[in-house]
């Protein structure tokens, strides 16, 4: 049998897990697969997070301020427009609408509930 890395599932640090999970569902489009006392497991598609819902910082820093991950994703256009009018609800600052990337990819970006960045990416093609 050969080995194999399968996926990467990060967890990302809430002050408030419901509100994190809300977040993820209504504004990404997660389906919550498990949830108990501090912790929940969500996923769309082959992405899944770990949301872990931890005491504020001493600092009073947002919990989310030196967290960020990565989502390819194929048809990125396709994926920003099904989530545009929930993202645009947001508070201004928390979403960057779809933009090239000098090193090929396309992206947008979003700053979930505790300030955890969030990227959506998609390699352009080949000029």
């Amino acid at each position: 049998m050969s080995m194999q890395l399968k996926q990467i599932t990060p967890f990302v640090l809430c002050s408030d897990l419901e509100r994190q999970i809300t977040f993820y569902k209504d504004r990404l489009g997660f389906d919550l697969g498990f949830r108990q006392d501090n912790y929940a497991f969500l996923r769309r598609d082959a992405v899944a997070i770990r949301l872990l819902e931890c005491p504020q910082r001493a600092d009073g820093r947002p919990l989310g301020d030196d967290q960020s991950f990565y989502i390819d994703v194929n048809g990125l256009d396709a994926v920003y427009s099904e989530m545009e009018s929930r993202l645009a609800e947001l508070p201004a600052g928390r979403v960057r609408p779809p933009f090239n990337q000098p090193y090929g990819q396309r992206e947008f970006h979003v700053l979930d509930e505790d300030g955890t960045l969030v990227f959506f990416g998609e390699t352009l093609p080949q000029a």
